[in-house]
């Protein structure tokens, strides 16, 4: 059940720290992309939930972190047009991330499972078949996560 009240999780993060404009609800500990074919706002850009075209895809991999600075929590989902502030994270740290919650199947995950981002969503899910990217790897067990579930999750660098 996530490690500390925070999405990093790491003592002395080492990615790269950037804010944007949120499009959409998102919360803290979802996989985000830049918004394609929308310019700048006053020198953001504007980010969505992970979606490129698959499950997998590699892309850079960027989670949304909590407000902070307006008092949210890492449970707080963001409002669309808001400010945002995310994280790259380099490879070896630990975050607490959103895992989906797959209805219909045990969705059990085991410390050492590997994890993929979810097309559409941004959120974890298990690796099925041979994909592009494994960009996590679950680091606690989680035993049928329901949705928004927060789990310590280690960066592998793809």
């Amino acid at each position: 059940m996530a490690i500390g009240n925070g999405i990093i999780v790491s003592s002395e993060p080492r990615g790269v720290f950037m804010e944007g404009i949120i499009s959409g609800t998102p919360k803290p500990g979802t996989c985000m992309q830049i918004s394609a074919g929308v310019e700048m706002i006053g020198g953001r850009f504007t980010w969505v939930a992970y979606n490129p075209d698959l499950d997998g895809d590699r892309r850079l991999v960027c989670v949304l972190l909590e407000d902070r600075l307006q008092g949210g929590l890492a449970t707080t989902a963001y409002t669309s047009g808001s400010q945002g502030y995310l994280y790259c994270p380099a490879a070896g740290e630990i975050l607490n991330m959103l895992l989906a919650d797959v209805g219909g199947t045990g969705d059990d995950f085991a410390i050492g499972d590997q994890l993929m981002i979810d097309d559409s969503t941004g959120l974890l899910i298990d690796v099925t078949g041979s994909m592009e990217s494994e960009p996590f790897t679950c680091v606690e067990t989680v035993t049928d996560p329901t949705a928004d579930h927060l789990t310590a999750c280690m960066y592998t660098g793809h």
